[in-house]
């Protein structure tokens, strides 16, 4: 394998690099979800460290920050990106097309384009990982959008997941 071909072509580097402190607040953070226990009220926080605009669609990098016991989305693949989970604190459940996985801090689970996956988090207590989606894909509205489906037509839902590359099986 060699390197791909050069996307920049100056002789003295550019001054474009973007930092984000940890101290940044999410980005998005979900409606409350009823939650076992009594009545608490879970949310899930999104931080947009890399998005497709942000990198020129070279991949999309995510924080999220998961309250205990969130549910996640069941078995499904992408067509055109893969996705990657980095386990940063808590358990997470991961399906590797196999298996359900419990990963803790510093696991990783790399679905390549095509390839079955799930996640949620079931330990009852908070959790945290990255994910990362390559070629970058606008997550965002996904992100954003996912907790309202329950009110929408099969063919409104159908129509979300299909835009979104999200094929559930």
């Amino acid at each position: 394998m060699s390197y791909p071909d050069p996307r920049y072509l100056g002789e003295t580097g550019k001054i474009n690099a973007l930092f984000r402190p940890a101290s940044t607040a999410p980005d998005f953070v979900s409606p409350p979800v009823a939650a076992t226990g009594p009545n608490v009220a879970q949310r899930t926080a999104y931080h947009y460290l890399s998005t497709t605009d942000s990198t020129d669609g070279e991949y999309g990098l995510y924080k999220v920050d998961m309250g205990p016991e969130f549910t996640g989305p069941s078995t499904h693949f992408h067509r055109s990106m893969s996705e990657s989970f980095f386990i940063l604190s808590g358990t997470m459940r991961l399906y590797d097309g196999r298996r359900w996985i419990d990963a803790t801090a510093g696991d990783y689970l790399y679905v390549p384009v095509g390839g079955l996956h799930a996640f949620r988090n079931e330990s009852g207590r908070p959790a945290s990982m990255l994910m990362l989606f390559a070629p970058g894909a606008p997550r965002e509205e996904y992100f954003e959008n996912v907790a309202e489906l329950a009110g929408r037509s099969d063919e409104e839902r159908a129509e979300f997941f299909l835009r979104h590359d999200s094929f559930f099986v």
